[in-house]
């Protein structure tokens, strides 16, 4: 359990907490490129780390994203005209461009240089991945964007979108990264329900082999044995469990600093499934999900079925708001839950909200009781915590100045149970952290690497 201080200084983002210091080091995906798709159109308020902001697309189709309120006299630019790679005031006329520049001011003398003077917030934004990054943090030090595999794959092999989620952004990864809770919450318990076992094998396990073998073993094994691998920008969470013979089934997530996680499932040839988690304010957050396929493009069907909430990903309606959600009960169906499924949830995400959201807007750590399956979560409380410390005292992360070694997979395997974590990453990716950016032309990397924690 956590102090009620370390709670807080755990989950506290806004602009002058430790934490959200040490975020604001990070690039963030600040909204999805779809949601800005046309030039010169409206401007679309957002909230990042407690802070709302407006982002606009100008005539050259650049991103600005931008402190909302004019600094003549507060008039809020949401209602201004976006018009000629300029964002302008309605109010007096005054214009600023996607960094913030006041390039006219029709209120004053042609030949004054007040206008030089002005100057409107305005924080990096880069596009990639189809997703469009902010960066909120000391702009004598902004680092490259994390060169994560979505965006090193061709367009055509990627799906993004996001969703809403109702709990502080901690609560959520926290339950992203877990990997031990799928032998319970997601577990499926109706006999010979095929269709339902066959929907919730592909969506948890994502695997077209003997999917009904695994289901079984991750229900059977609610104990797995698990391995954290620190490496320089993140941890390798393993849990190898039990199977029907000598060998173990090995589960084994990314997490990448500060707010990033794979999930552990995908074969050789599967889709690979990612999620993101940034912070609105303290009591709720935006989760950017995302697949990639390496070898080949996505097809319909498959982005469709990811839109639909498969996986990682809820069923949301137009404004990424999940349709099963806190306020309807996430339309539970206690039949179901007597007979078929042990939530009576509809949907793997829909089940991980439901659970997360239920520990209140922020969970109480004083009262949790960890134990051995939650050694996942200590080691991702003491990297991010003591990320956080050390940044209070003056030391820069160097997560975001190795943008190269964000290039990992996290992924299942079946192997002998003789091999620690380290010797199935290498044999399941090549990398005993499963760093694959060398297939890119990022180069190779040794990625410094703690000793394993069992």
């Amino acid at each position: 359990m956590l102090s009620k201080a370390d709670n807080e200084f755990l989950t506290q983002s806004d602009a002058g907490t430790p934490m959200g210091a040490l975020l604001r080091r990070f690039w963030m995906p600040a909204l999805l490129s779809a949601e800005l798709p046309e030039r010169d159109g409206p401007p679309k308020k957002i909230k990042v780390l407690g802070e709302d902001l407006l982002a606009f697309r100008d005539t050259n189709g650049k991103v600005g994203i931008v402190e909302p309120h004019c600094p003549h006299r507060g008039a809020n630019l949401f209602h201004g005209r976006n018009e000629d790679c300029g964002l302008r005031c309605v109010y007096h006329g005054w214009k600023f461009d996607v960094d913030g520049n006041c390039v006219d001011l029709p209120t004053a003398p042609p030949e004054s240089t007040y206008r030089d003077t002005i100057k409107l917030l305005a924080y990096p934004a880069r596009e990639w991945a189809d997703l469009i990054w902010v960066y909120m943090g000391p702009k004598d030090n902004v680092p490259e964007l994390p060169q994560i595999e979505l965006g090193l794959v061709p367009a055509a092999n990627r799906y993004v979108t996001k969703k809403w989620q109702d709990c502080n952004w901690v609560q959520s990864l926290e339950g992203g990264i877990d990997t031990s809770h799928f032998s319970f919450l997601h577990k499926v318990i109706a006999t010979g329900a095929d269709e339902l076992r066959a929907a919730m094998s592909k969506a948890a396990l994502a695997d077209q082999s003997t999917p009904d073998d695994r289901i079984r073993w991750v229900q059977n094994d609610p104990r797995p044995r698990f391995q954290v691998l620190g490496h320089d920008v993140g941890l390798v969470i393993g849990g190898g469990r039990k199977t029907d013979g000598p060998e173990l089934y090995w589960r084994i997530a990314q997490f990448l600093m500060p707010n990033i996680a794979y999930t552990p499932a995908a074969l050789p040839g599967e889709i690979y499934y990612g999620q993101c988690w940034v912070p609105v304010d303290d009591e709720s957050c935006w989760i950017y999900s995302y697949c990639w396929q390496p070898e080949r493009p996505l097809s319909n069907a498959e982005r469709t079925k990811f839109d639909g909430g498969f996986n990682v990903h809820s069923e949301v309606d137009a404004d990424y708001m999940p349709l099963r959600n806190r306020r309807n009960g996430y339309l539970i169906d206690r039949a179901t839950q007597k007979h078929s499924t042990f939530t009576g949830i509809t949907g793997v995400s829909e089940q991980d909200a439901a659970i997360q959201d239920s520990q209140g807007p922020i969970q109480d750590r004083t009262k949790e009781h960890l134990g051995p399956t939650d050694i996942g979560i200590v080691e991702f409380r003491k990297l991010i915590v003591g990320a956080a410390r050390a940044l209070a005292r003056g030391e820069e992360p160097k997560a975001p100045r190795l943008p190269k070694r964000y290039a990992v997979r996290s992924g299942g395997c079946i192997t002998s149970p003789d091999k620690d974590l380290a010797a199935v990453m290498t044999e399941r990716f090549g990398h005993p952290q499963g760093y694959i950016g060398d297939k890119y032309g990022l180069g190779p990397t040794t990625m410094d690497s703690d000793n394993p924690r069992a």
